[in-house]
């Protein structure tokens, strides 16, 4: 089983998987450098959709070899990300990334009916992955990014793809934790109601591959101190390794206090699923370290 992001790079290196990563407008430095690291590790051929002259002035500022990549040269950020899009689409590359073009950019293109990753009815959504020092294993979480309230089908196929990831990383069946403001079955909280729901789902094997228990408050999801003091009874309190947040903004915040005040050790991923190819979507502000995560449990999804 894969603990931390260092294991997830042992174990690609070790299986000498490598896949196709296309950059759409990939002419930024963390961008660059992430898809070098990843390049030079050997778990991507990388192929940068984008200005020329920019990727190649950033490679000769920051010591990295242009040569190690190949160069679309499209000098228009729109048709850059278009053309990488297709190219991912006419299967030319198995995963595609946002360089330093805006996500809605990045969205209109993925989502476009003709030519975009999207399948027909398809569900478009994000999972995170984590991790952090302060818990002993990796935790996995979704949607932090896409869907801003899913409804209950929704939050099903969140599961699923959150699972779909979980079991990449070699997790047999991961324990889901179900989040929400209490571990209390209280009818004036929707969450804890769908939380319930999603539970029993779990348990009557209609969600396959894992132990799912909620509501489960965060407090008693991933501290076993809390457990205690609570009294709690659950397969999954304390230990989980996958969360469901009930909406966009609650698991937005968590992921974000975790970049941002949980101090060093902080190492997260993120990519879009439910698509035809894995798609990293970072913030055009993050860290080349989490651009590089995000990679590689991109090619592990479909290794």
């Amino acid at each position: 089983m894969i603990a931390n992001f260092n294991d997830l790079f042992a174990e690609l290196k070790a299986k000498k998987i490598c896949k196709k990563l296309v950059v759409a407008w990939g002419v930024d430095e963390h961008s660059i450098e992430a898809a070098y690291k990843a390049a030079e590790a050997g778990f991507v051929e990388a192929t940068l959709v984008g200005d020329e002259a920019m990727i190649k002035d950033v490679c000769a500022k920051h010591g990295m070899d242009a040569g190690k990549f190949n160069i679309v040269n499209n000098p228009v950020e729109l048709k850059a990300v278009a053309q990488a899009v297709q190219m991912v689409h006419d299967h030319e590359g198995d995963v595609l990334m946002k360089g330093l073009c805006s996500t809605d950019k990045f969205l209109r293109a993925i989502l476009n009916k003709q030519n975009g990753l999207l399948p027909e009815k398809g569900l478009l959504s994000h999972v995170g992955v984590i991790e952090n020092p302060n818990y002993h294993k990796l935790l996995f979480l979704t949607d932090m990014a896409v869907i801003p309230a899913p409804d209950f089908r929704q939050k099903v196929k969140e599961t699923n793809f959150m699972l779909n990831i979980a079991h990449s990383f070699g997790i047999a069946k991961p324990k889901v934790a179900f989040i929400s403001a209490t571990e209390q079955m209280l009818d004036s909280i929707p969450s804890a109601i769908e939380a319930a729901m999603l539970s029993k789902m779990c348990d009557r094997g209609q969600i396959k591959g894992c132990i799912g228990d909620g509501p489960l408050a965060l407090d008693v999801a991933i501290d076993q101190e809390s457990v205690a003091i609570k009294k709690l009874v659950s397969p999954v309190a304390g230990d989980a390794d996958c969360m469901l947040f009930p909406n966009i903004e609650s698991a937005n915040v968590f992921w974000k206090c975790n970049s941002k005040l949980c101090g060093e050790g902080i190492r997260q991923a993120g990519i879009l699923v439910g698509v035809t190819a894995p798609c990293v979507l970072a913030s055009r502000a993050d860290t080349a370290d989490t651009k590089l995560c995000s990679i590689a449990t991109a090619v592990m999804s479909i290794a």
